[in-house]
């Protein structure tokens, strides 16, 4: 069964109703209902271009969040081969919400680390719902330090509400590991790829999106916090969601006009839930195209790269 966002809530009525007269169509061999079948199908497709042609930022923000979205593991199943995953931090435990290890794109062996969300309840619980604890950062640091000593591209796939805000995880020293993370991904001598594919959610994805190049999908989100949590500041109102998804700038296509975004990669009509396929052969063409050019320099080279690019944010809108 499809899960439809609030907004799409015509467009389900319409394949609702074009499903309705298939399966009645199923149970009796003498009913002919293609024709009008197709003719919602095709109100369906343009219903769905319209919806989709210009989405606000609090819509953008639902559609981050579709839980039929492709999550990390989609994306490593289906783009990386030879994947060799590596767990724990050798410190405390190994963190679910942070998937990582040795793989390949294609002809080149990377490392790849993410966040999982998980795709039902059980996983979703295992997963912690994608908000990794210290060690899942600590297992990041411990992953970056082995692509740095064997010369590796690190390629990271972003989709986080953000870090996980509990007892346990602050008494073991939550602040800190996103900290090392964040320092480690600005230390390293090899290039640093990451891709919002869902929701990067404050300092949680920061820990992972530090790198020289960050393309982000076409609906994703990228933000210091969540439109709730700002309502909730600033208005004292989880209700102002919406006012607080304009004001926080956090879409693909702003974060790309104030350069924290470097590459924006298009999703099929209706989003990346829509067709998977699709969404991720789009990344992987896009992250190997990035790493294509990333390889021409060398390890200094891409360190001050990376250090520069985060130094030059924000001195656009100063000069203006």
């Amino acid at each position: 069964m499809k899960n439809y966002l609030e907004f799409e809530k015509p467009l389900a009525e319409i394949e609702g109703k074009a499903e309705e007269l298939r399966a009645l169509a199923r149970q009796n061999d003498e009913m002919d209902v293609e024709k009008e079948a197709s003719a919602l199908d095709a109100k369906a497709e343009t219903l769905l271009k319209d919806l989709y042609a210009d989405l606000s930022p609090w819509r953008k923000c639902q559609v981050a969040r579709h839980p039929e979205r492709p999550h990390c593991k989609d994306y490593i199943e289906a783009l990386f081969t030879e994947y060799t995953p590596l767990a724990g931090d050798r410190n405390f435990a190994d963190d679910h919400a942070v998937m990582g290890g040795l793989a390949r794109l294609g002809d080149r062996s990377v490392v790849v680390i993410g966040h999982e969300k998980g795709h039902d309840t059980n996983t979703r619980i295992e997963r912690n719902f994608g908000m990794a604890r210290p060690e899942g950062y600590r297992k990041a640091v411990r992953l970056m330090d082995l692509a740095h000593r064997f010369n590796l591209p690190v390629v990271t796939l972003v989709d986080t509400p953000g870090a996980y805000p509990g007892k346990g995880a602050e008494e073991r020293g939550q602040s800190e590991a996103i900290a090392r993370s964040t320092q480690k991904c600005l230390e390293i001598g090899v290039p640093l790829v990451s891709v919002i594919i869902g929701e990067g959610g404050s300092g949680g994805a920061v820990a992972f999106a530090t790198a020289n190049r960050v393309a982000m999908l076409e609906h994703s989100i990228y933000s210091v916090i969540s439109p709730e949590g700002c309502a909730s500041i600033l208005w004292k109102d989880a209700e102002k969601m919406r006012e607080a998804a304009e004001a926080l700038r956090l879409t693909a296509q702003d974060l790309h006009k104030l350069g924290v975004c470097d590459r924006i990669i298009k999703e099929p009509f209706g989003g990346a839930q829509r067709d998977p396929k699709a969404a991720i052969e789009a990344v992987g063409k896009a992250v190997e195209a990035i790493l294509d050019d990333l390889s021409k320099l060398d390890g200094p080279a891409l360190i001050k790269d990376r250090r520069q690019k985060y130094l030059d944010l924000g001195a656009q809108g100063l000069a203006a």
